[in-house]
């Protein structure tokens, strides 16, 4: 077995961190009218951004695509090695071909990219070597030149794919904010997981899992208790004659009551509720009631329709549904 050798872990990690912080830093002199006329094209294209690489170029160019088509861009990937054993057939007129590569040199992009010229389609290529083969077949170029890998023998493409990344990241971004990309389409994109119900889930979704417990302010205590079981919440909502929402009681308020020794035959719910109960409207995002209950330090929330009282949006609701 090969000895180890001996390093300063901390400083290790620390120089690779400073060098690609570097390269990406200085990606911003490179950002010119051939960025800017890619991020027109492709926002402007009738077809597909078909997005190519090979090695770990390729790997950069699968996440690169997964971004796009989550902020509302329509991409895929095309493998550089399996292009021409039948992949080329993906190819649509009017697509535009992202061609991404740190040499610009490699066998495979060599054979690809006259195929590629020869169909009509524009190339874009990303490559860190403005004097290759690829650089110069290409329509426009980005480039993402770095000074060094962070690798210590300078081989392993690190720096290289970090500064990709970062301009396969700004490239979107771009794409984002000339699409006015919002919240709400990221959520159309994004239904699983918590993310998605982040975006999307809302108050009325989870109230309507519920009873909504109620008595009016002239219930007598048993009629309260008994409707704060019944919900199972801790909590029912006291509404006036008309039906409006007057009140809110809590099993709190019952114990607080008990703790005066108030006398519980003579007791209605208007002696012992809570006047101005905190409510959220059914067709807010059940994330922001989250952020209602920890910023008031309650554990519910009264639901209402325009004005009227239809439900309770509990914490526990939150945590099942992964908000929290």
């Amino acid at each position: 077995m090969k000895n180890r050798t001996v390093i300063n872990i901390a400083e290790v990690a620390k120089r690779t961190l400073s060098l690609e912080a570097t390269a990406i830093s200085d990606l911003k002199q490179y950002i010119n009218g051939d960025f800017e006329k890619a991020v027109e094209w492709i926002a402007e294209c009738a077809g597909r951004l078909v997005v190519s690489g090979i090695g770990k170029s390729a790997i950069i160019g699968q996440k690169i695509v997964a971004t796009l088509n989550s902020t509302g861009t329509p991409a895929i990937f095309m493998h550089a090695a399996d292009a021409i054993h039948g992949d080329l057939g993906m190819i649509q007129q009017d697509d535009i071909i992202l061609c991404i590569s740190k040499s610009g040199n490699s066998p495979e992009i060599k054979v690809l990219v006259p195929l590629v010229k020869n169909f009509g389609n524009r190339l874009i290529a990303m490559v860190g070597n403005t004097e290759s083969f690829l650089a110069r077949e290409a329509n426009l170029i980005l480039n993402t030149s770095v000074d060094q890998e962070a690798c210590p023998n300078n081989l392993a493409p690190t720096t290289s794919t970090t500064a990709q990344l970062a301009m396969g990241d700004a490239l979107a971004v771009c794409l984002i904010e000339w699409h006015g990309f919002t919240a709400a389409d990221f959520a159309k994109v994004h239904p699983g997981g918590t993310l998605g119900k982040k975006l999307y889930l809302k108050v009325g979704d989870l109230s309507r899992l519920h009873q909504a417990p109620q008595v009016t302010k002239g219930s007598a205590l048993k009629e309260v208790i008994v409707a704060i079981s019944s919900g199972m919440l801790g909590v029912t909502a006291v509404l006036d004659a008309e039906g409006a929402l007057s009140g809110i009681i809590t099993d709190g308020d019952l114990r607080r009551m008990l703790e005066k020794g108030i006398p519980g035959e003579s007791v209605t719910a208007e002696v012992i509720m809570s006047t101005h109960p905190k409510t959220i409207q059914e067709d807010e995002l059940a994330v922001n009631a989250l952020e209602m209950m920890r910023q008031h330090d309650i554990t519910q929330l009264l639901v209402l329709k325009d004005k009227r009282y239809i439900g309770i949006i509990h914490l526990h609701d939150l945590i099942r549904e992964g908000i929290i």
